[in-house]
């Protein structure tokens, strides 16, 4: 079996590939920093949900849905190694126990920076928040807009998608679901 190269000669036989001429001076460095600049954007690999949860979960007498609204996100997707970009709504009822308000946006981040799809990347958000908390229910809204889409293909520049999953008590309870669609407007 071949010993497989570092990533940034990987990336320096790209732009070859496509023609370019890595002598040139502003392509000197440019595998280095695409091989950097992709670890960053993969990070998630490197993260566990203990990891990024790190035990701050805390008592709560609260029933009431708690909603984290508007997190930032930033994937690539697994068909064309493409940007997506967006928010994630999420959202859940406690029963005795919270996790710490930044711990949400690190689950959505570790989840968003491994390549992805917008479908699986709202279910395991969904899934994990509610396996962290013990949550009565959970939901999750994610709206992005899809370099592939708008880059390439169709070339849709106003396109965007939303993806949702709700589990518990959101799925089963249309007041419940109902409250949350509305406090996310």
């Amino acid at each position: 079996m071949p010993k497989e190269l570092p990533m940034k000669e990987q990336y320096a036989d790209i732009i070859r590939a496509i023609g370019e001429d890595l002598d040139r001076p502003g392509l000197q460095d440019t595998p280095e920093r695409a091989a950097k600049a992709m670890k960053f954007l993969t990070r998630g690999y490197q993260q566990t949900v203990e990891d990024v949860v790190n035990g701050a979960l805390f008592p709560s007498d609260s029933s009431e849905m708690i909603i984290v609204k508007d997190i930032e996100l930033y994937s690539m997707c697994e068909h064309h190694m493409l940007p997506f970009i967006g928010k994630a709504h999420v959202a859940y009822i406690p029963t005795g126990q919270v996790v710490g308000l930044s711990k949400i946006a690190r689950i959505v981040d570790m989840f968003a920076r491994r390549l992805q799809i917008q479908e699986q990347l709202t279910v395991q958000i969904a899934e994990t928040i509610q396996s962290v908390t013990g949550a009565e229910g959970v939901g999750v809204i994610i709206e992005a807009k899809h370099m592939c889409m708008m880059m390439r293909g169709v070339e849709k520049q106003n396109s965007a998608m939303k993806t949702s999953s709700m589990l518990g008590s959101f799925r089963d309870n249309m007041a419940t679901r109902s409250e949350f669609l509305s406090l996310i407007r």
